[in-house]
């Protein structure tokens, strides 16, 4: 029989409203999460990123600070107007002061004072480097003076410490300062902290020379 009556339910070709709320729910859920997905790996990348830009900043800074301060020769820069004796290592806990030699590469060959110095300027802490020439123990007044460079910048704190031989002939307290400024020390320390509170490694580094200087050994006390 032709013509008969359709069975109830759902139009040939066609959806129910709720089908089509449902499909969009689903479709906006899927966008979330993938954006959501997308996100969290572009988070994670910019932080691997970051990280990989403070571990390389950490060793370029390390690096170099371990080789200048290696390469510190007992040589004078000056007299202590106090003692009268020749001024060979100043360490201070914000600064520290010492004659090595430059390499060639900078273009500024021979004896140079080091002048390492932490400054707060009130946004964070930064370590600078300002350079002098020595010349028959004194630094060479420059016409032009080249104002201190930047080695690293946005630290938390950071501090110079200094250790020698004590009286038994062992190696003896940390010093915050150098208490004998015509000898170099055994060892010198370098900590900084990141404005975000992460602490860089110590960075310990020995002084070949410190036992190859004029007179006898001699133990220093705080």
């Amino acid at each position: 029989m032709s013509g008969g009556a359709r069975a109830p339910g759902r139009a040939a070709g066609g959806f129910t409203l709720i089908e089509v709320m449902l499909a969009t729910v689903l479709l906006a859920a899927g966008l979330g999460l993938a954006f959501a997905t997308l996100g969290a790996a572009s988070r994670s990348a910019a932080r691997g990123e970051a990280i990989a830009r403070d571990s390389e900043r950490m060793r370029a800074v390390e690096g170099f600070l371990r080789a200048r301060l290696s390469a510190a020769r007992p040589v004078a820069f000056g007299l202590d107007p106090g003692s009268a004796l020749p001024l060979r290592f100043v360490g201070e806990p914000e600064r520290l002061r010492f004659v090595a030699d430059l390499p060639d590469y900078l273009g500024r060959g021979g004896p140079y004072l080091h002048d390492f110095a932490l400054v707060d300027d009130g946004d964070g802490v930064r370590m600078t480097l300002g350079l002098g020439m020595v010349l028959a123990g004194e630094v060479v007044e420059e016409t032009a003076p080249r104002p201190p460079d930047t080695l690293v910048e946005g630290l938390r704190g950071a501090r110079f410490r200094y250790r020698a031989l004590d009286e038994t002939g062992r190696l003896g307290p940390w010093l915050d300062r150098w208490p004998a400024s015509d000898r170099l020390p055994l060892l010198v320390e370098a900590t900084l902290v990141d404005r975000d509170g992460r602490a860089w490694p110590p960075l310990v580094v020995a002084l070949p020379q410190a036992g190859a200087q004029i007179g006898e050994p001699m133990a220093v006390t705080p």
